[in-house]
C-alpha cells in the first residue's frame, strides 16, 4: 500500500523539499517530471499547484497533500486537517492576504471601494470579505502581476504578502487584512479513515512539527566542574532547562541544552568566563515535543 501525497509546486515548492528533508525524507525533484522521486517506498509523490490541492485531495485523486488555509478555503474543500503546519516561502511563518490601493489613491478603507474594481487571485475569499463589510464591488480574476494592476486595470488588489516589500516597493498602501494563511497538511476523509493511512500521516506530522520546533535551534553542550555549574547555569537563558548529567572524574560535569541560534554567539564567551570547556555547538533537524 502507498500514500499518495501532494506536494505543493510553485513558490511553497522549495520550503516543503526542505522541511522534508530536515524530518528524514528525501525528495529529489526534476524538472521534467511531476512525480518527484522520495526515499520512502511507502510514499507516492506528485506536484500539483497549491491552488488546486485540497480539490484533488477532497475528490480522493491524492491521499493528503500540503496547501495552504486560503487555498482551502478558497475552494470550499471537504477536507480533514492533519496539521497546522506553520511555515512558509521566506519566513517559516504565516502570509496575510491584504486589501491594498495606491498610496495616491482616495481609498482608505474598504467602505470607499463601494462599485469599485479589486483584482485577486482569491476571487472566493474576496467576495465573502466584501459581502461581510456590505460591499458591493467587481472582483476580477488575476492571472499574475497584481501589484502593477491599480490604478489602471483595477482600483485596489487583494494579494498575499509575507513582509510587504512587493506591495511598498510599487507604492501601494494597505487598507486591511481579508484572512491569515499557513501551510496545512490535509487527507481525504476517506483515506483519514484507513486505519494504515492514517497512522502512516500521523508519523509525517510528527516528524515534520518536529523539523519545524527545530527551525532557528541548536545545540550546546559542554563540560563544567562540580564548583563552577552554578556560574554556568547562571549563564545561560532563563527557563532553560539542561540536562546534567556525570563524566568519568565525579567532579565534572557535562550539561547539554538546546538554545535559540540567534543568542549562542553571546552565550559561548558568557559560558568560557564561569569555566564551562569543550563548548561543542551542533544543529538540529528535529525537536520532538
Amino acid at each position: 500500500m502507498k500514500l499518495k501525497l501532494g506536494i505543493p509546486k510553485g513558490s511553497l515548492e522549495t520550503a516543503t523539499v526542505d522541511l522534508f528533508r530536515r524530518a528524514g525524507f528525501n525528495i529529489t525533484v526534476s524538472s521534467r517530471s511531476y512525480f518527484p522521486a522520495i526515499d520512502d517506498p511507502e510514499i507516492e509523490c506528485m506536484l500539483i499547484r497549491a491552488q488546486e490541492m485540497a480539490r484533488y485531495v477532497e475528490d480522493g485523486v491524492l491521499d493528503a497533500g500540503l496547501t495552504g488555509l486560503d487555498w482551502v478555503a478558497e475552494n470550499d474543500a471537504d477536507v480533514h486537517k492533519v496539521a497546522d503546519l506553520i511555515y512558509a516561502k521566506q519566513s517559516f511563518g504565516k502570509v496575510r492576504w491584504v486589501l491594498a490601493a495606491p498610496e495616491s489613491s482616495p481609498f482608505h478603507s474598504v467602505k470607499d471601494l463601494e462599485g469599485k474594481i479589486i483584482a485577486t487571485e482569491l476571487v472566493g475569499a474576496t467576495k465573502k470579505y466584501l459581502a461581510s463589510h456590505g460591499v458591493t464591488a467587481k472582483v476580477e480574476f488575476s492571472w499574475g502581476a497584481t501589484e502593477v494592476k491599480p490604478p489602471v486595470l483595477a482600483d485596489a488588489i487583494v494579494e498575499v504578502t509575507e513582509t510587504g516589500s512587493s506591495l511598498r516597493a510599487n507604492k501601494l498602501r494597505i487598507l486591511d487584512v481579508v484572512m491569515e494563511s499557513n501551510t496545512q497538511l490535509v487527507a481525504n476523509k476517506v483515506s483519514w479513515e484507513d486505519e494504515w493511512k492514517r497512522h502512516k500521516l500521523e508519523d509525517i506530522r510528527m516528524l515534520l512539527e518536529g523539523a519545524i520546533n527545530a527551525l532557528g535551534k541548536v545545540g550546546l553542550m559542554l563540560n563544567v566542574s562540580k564548583d563552577n555549574l552554578p556560574a554556568v547555569l547562571a549563564a545561560l537563558p532563563a527557563l532553560k532547562k539542561p540536562t546534567i548529567s556525570h563524566l568519568s572524574d565525579d567532579e565534572w560535569l557535562a550539561v547539554n541544552t538546546i538554545l535559540d541560534e540567534s543568542t549562542v554567539r553571546n552565550i559561548i564567551p558568557r559560558l568560557k568566563k564561569a569555566g564551562a570547556q569543550g563548548i561543542v555547538e551542533y544543529p538540529l533537524n528535529k525537536i520532538v515535543m
